[in-house]
C-alpha cells in the first residue's frame, strides 16, 4: 500500500513464518543443550576410566581438521616454541 501498511492477509502469513521459525529454534536449542548433556556424560565416563579428558578434547578438535591444516599448526606450534626457547 502507498501509506507503508500491509494487507492483512500478508501479516498474518508473516506471523505464522515467524513463528514457525522461533519454534524450531526453540526445538533446535532443546536438542543442542540435550546434546551437549550427553556430550558431557561421556566425558565424565572417560575421565572415570582413567583417560585425560584436556587431551581427548584436543584430539577431537585434531580429527575435526585435515592432515595440511593438523600440519601446519603442529608446525606453527614447533616455531613459536622454538623462538620462545621451549624447544631443545
Amino acid at each position: 500500500m502507498a501509506d507503508g501498511t500491509t494487507p492483512e492477509g500478508s501479516t498474518t502469513i508473516a506471523q505464522g513464518q515467524l513463528r514457525s521459525f522461533v519454534e524450531r529454534i526453540e526445538r533446535l536449542e532443546e536438542e543442542k543443550a540435550a546434546l551437549a548433556a550427553d556430550i558431557k556424560e561421556v566425558y565424565a565416563e572417560a575421565k572415570g576410566n582413567g583417560f585425560d579428558t584436556k587431551v581427548l578434547r584436543k584430539v577431537i578438535s585434531l580429527r575435526k581438521k585435515d592432515s595440511a591444516e593438523r600440519q601446519e599448526e603442529e608446525a606453527m606450534l614447533e616455531l613459536y616454541l622454538h623462538a620462545l626457547g621451549m624447544l631443545g
